[in-house]
């Protein structure tokens, strides 16, 4: 085992592609001093991290348990240990749940809910060895006011909210704290990925009518008011390294407003969201 950690905290951090917030977490944590285990489906998509000895670049796929085993078992190597994981891949879904393919509803949850699930599982042991360690998992907004055409992507995230809840109490026993973090909207890359999803759907048949309405809803969090990913990293790690972080930690534009919504009556929120997104 090489043991240059030096008493830093290695912080674990998924879907650290360049333009997204997994990518704005890691300069952070960086900038703090931590160790940072940036990963991502694929080292190409890293480069700029990849000459800064504050980063150990991993390869590893969340749906796949051979690639959360070696990627752990690196790390493990290389450090001894692991203080805090980040859960941030994920992938976009939009499109009318009547009509998204069913596969294209499995690959969300099989990355933004299972691919959580399948790292915890493998690091829980290790934190519990050591009485210690915290996990963020990355939810959304729309889980607490669900909105129309995206309700794949807004499923998962809410169940990985529903998850965090239950770790947070399961894990305590054990020194682990877990953080559910629930962004609204932060300037990232997830707009393109969001598109790109979007043309690989089939034409639509019930909803042809309602096409321009569920494109820009792929763009939604993508508006000119919305959080530097930058600020949004700020905020978030200032939070995690806490000695007693948050349980509960909303940053980013239209996050309080969003909350509201979760307390508006239903009558009045589906009339303020069909009129919002057109339908």
């Amino acid at each position: 085992m090489e043991s240059d950690s030096n008493g830093k905290q290695v912080v674990l951090i998924t879907g650290c592609s360049s333009g997204g917030i997994g990518h704005a977490l890691a300069r952070e944590f960086a900038s703090r001093g931590c160790l940072v285990v940036a990963t991502a489906r694929s080292l190409s998509s890293m480069p700029d991290l990849a000459d800064d000895s504050s980063f150990f670049l991993q390869q590893l796929d969340v749906t796949s348990d051979d690639s959360v085993r070696h990627a752990l078992s690196a790390v493990m190597e290389k450090f001894g240990r692991i203080d805090i994981v980040v859960n941030n891949a994920g992938v976009p879904c939009i499109g009318p749940l009547a009509e998204v393919p069913l596969s294209a509803v499995q690959q969300t949850f099989d990355t933004n809910v299972f691919g959580s699930m399948r790292l915890i599982q493998a690091v829980v042991p290790h934190m519990a060895s050591r009485k210690k360690g915290k996990i963020v998992n990355v939810g959304s907004v729309t889980g607490l006011a669900p909105i129309p055409w995206g309700g794949a992507y807004t499923a998962s995230k809410s169940a990985l909210h529903a998850i965090t809840d239950v770790l947070r109490l399961e894990l305590r026993p054990f020194g682990i704290n877990v953080i559910n973090l629930v962004p609204g909207a932060v300037s990232s890359n997830i707009g393109n990925s969001s598109l790109s999803s979007y043309n690989r759907m089939p034409e639509w048949k019930l909803y042809k009518e309602f096409t321009a309405a569920i494109q820009a809803r792929a763009v939604y969090s993508q508006g000119p008011k919305s959080t530097p990913a930058t600020e949004f990293a700020k905020q978030t790690v200032d939070a995690v390294l806490k000695k007693n972080p948050p349980a509960w930690l909303t940053i980013g534009h239209q996050s309080m407003v969003m909350a509201i919504m979760y307390y508006v009556p239903i009558l009045v929120r589906d009339f303020l969201i069909r009129k919002r997104f057109k339908c």
